[in-house]
């Protein structure tokens, strides 16, 4: 019975672990995107995961908008807000460095944070789970269909950006934007466009990440930071321009933490997460699935 229990435990923490690792995992995939086409770290991409969840909360509260439109509103609404910050905050800056334009991302940060606590105050926003909170039975271990929902939107965002990035001209472009923008330019793509695309498509991943956690750990505005960070974490440790990696960092980093938090203490699961990246980097510290020390633009 007592073996029974543990196997039991052990299934539950690894559906824990692989949810939350595939909100980190979208997290960093966001990061990439920006990273791998301007080498910027974009500070501002966890406040797309917040946003995502606060305006999907006010269109199903306060708007009463149909269910099936407001994931596509709220990450149309994001999306545009990544638009904004490339042509608000990244463009303007004249005789732009990379430090420089990272600061541009840190006050985007501060400045979306601040507006949100403003229009929606510090309490916290749940929604209905997409399918109902009725528990899923599996080897013993309570499911909830939300934590597929959030591993299968996982699944849907790698499956479209290998297609998108493997088959498309416009992925093809970026790509090339990655990998010599002079050569780019010479040839006839318009890097600012690409650029711009890559904030857009950042934004978008992160609000769809917001969407799907909210329904499972509620959202308020100060929820951006800590997932950014995370999400940062899973970047560095999968490796900094590596897609693979970014999936791969992500669910570790979120299995490292169910682990610990269940088998040790929760007070110490950032921990185990925060040593074992430091030890995977004194080890390689390129990341797992990098091998060399300039990030390009890489498919799945």
């Amino acid at each position: 019975m007592e073996q029974y229990t543990l196997a039991t435990q052990l299934v539950q923490y690894l559906i824990a672990g692989l949810t939350i690792g595939s909100i980190y995992a979208m997290v960093a995939i966001g990061f990439n995107i920006i990273y791998n086409v301007t080498e910027i770290i974009n500070f501002a991409q966890g406040e797309f995961v917040m946003l995502g969840g606060l305006i999907m909360a006010t269109l199903c509260h306060w708007l009463g908008v149909p269910f099936f439109l407001v994931l596509p509103l709220a990450m149309l609404a994001v999306t545009g807000i990544g638009v904004m910050l490339d042509r608000l905050a990244i463009r303007p800056v004249r005789q732009p460095t990379v430090m420089t334009l990272i600061m541009a991302t840190i006050a985007a940060s501060i400045l979306l944070k601040g507006a949100a606590m403003l229009l929606w105050g510090k309490d916290p926003y749940d929604v209905a789970a997409f399918s109902g909170r009725v528990p899923i039975m599996f080897l013993g271990a309570s499911i909830q269909p939300q934590n597929l929902w959030v591993m299968g939107i996982l699944g849907v965002v790698v499956a479209v950006l290998t297609h998108f990035f493997g088959n498309t001209i416009v992925g093809k472009a970026m790509i090339a934007c990655a990998d010599n923008p002079s050569a780019a330019r010479l040839v006839g793509i318009n890097v600012r466009r690409m650029v711009l695309l890559s904030f857009a498509l950042s934004a978008g991943i992160g609000a769809l990440a917001g969407i799907v956690i909210t329904p499972l750990s509620l959202m308020d505005y100060d929820r951006g930071a800590m997932l950014a960070v995370k999400g940062f974490g899973a970047l560095i440790l999968g490796g900094l321009g590596s897609f693979p990696g970014a999936v791969l960092g992500g669910l570790l980093l979120g299995g490292i933490e169910s682990f610990g938090a269940g088998l040790v203490s929760s007070a110490y699961k950032d921990v185990f997460a925060l040593v074992f990246l430091l030890l995977v980097l004194f080890i390689k510290p390129s990341g797992l699935l990098r091998s060399g020390a300039v990030a390009k633009m890489k498919r799945f």
